[in-house]
């Protein structure tokens, strides 16, 4: 003997009255909180510009929202103010940055981009992680894309904030286009702040 039974119910909640979730008539499942596992927010961002001789200064324009017709993010997404990054919700988020360098002929040059966290609303910032190439004999052209990565447990919007640090001498170039993905920077709600 096989017995099923279905359950008809338009919301979940708990005994304090507090929603947990809700079906439609079509089957759609909307949950107060972010389930545990399933990604809630997923944005990224391209530099549009080439960026030459910065010194170590943090990037503070020439940020979009990638606007391929391809894409798409999940959620409400980043907010970027002058350089400076704001996370749409609480929760352990993955930083990755792709950026692409270049260093001319001839040159001893270093070129670079960090990934740069603040605890304390933007006071000050802390590196966590960089991409990085340098040409210490002057043999030669030199390109290529680095990446970094990092976790970062925003457990408050209002102080934990992203900015990026570039890092470029001796004509050394990142290289930055607003068509295309030359450098760009994702940012993944992995789960809850931990």
């Amino acid at each position: 003997n096989s017995m099923t039974s279905i359950l008809g119910t338009q919301s979940i909640q708990h005994p304090n009255g507090t929603a947990a979730a809700s079906i439609n008539s079509s089957g759609v499942v909307t949950f107060s909180q972010p389930p545990v596992g399933v990604i809630s927010e997923a944005d990224m961002f391209r530099f549009t510009s080439n960026l030459i001789n910065t010194g170590s200064n943090k990037m503070s324009g020439g940020f979009e929202r990638v606007d391929d017709a391809s894409f798409a993010k999940i959620g409400t997404g980043m907010t970027e103010s002058s350089g400076v990054f704001t996370f749409p919700a609480t929760g352990l988020y993955l930083i990755i940055i792709s950026v692409h360098l270049y260093i001319p002929d001839s040159n001893d040059g270093a070129t670079g981009v960090d990934i740069m966290v603040s605890q304390n609303g933007g006071v000050g910032f802390d590196q966590v992680a960089t991409a990085w190439a340098g040409d210490n004999d002057g043999s030669g052209q030199w390109y290529g894309t680095h990446s970094a990565q990092a976790f970062v447990n925003v457990t408050d919007v209002s102080n934990v904030k992203v900015q990026f640090n570039a890092n470029s001498s001796s004509d050394s170039y990142i290289v930055g286009d607003t068509n295309v993905n030359q450098t760009s920077f994702s940012f993944i709600r992995l789960g809850a702040s931990q």
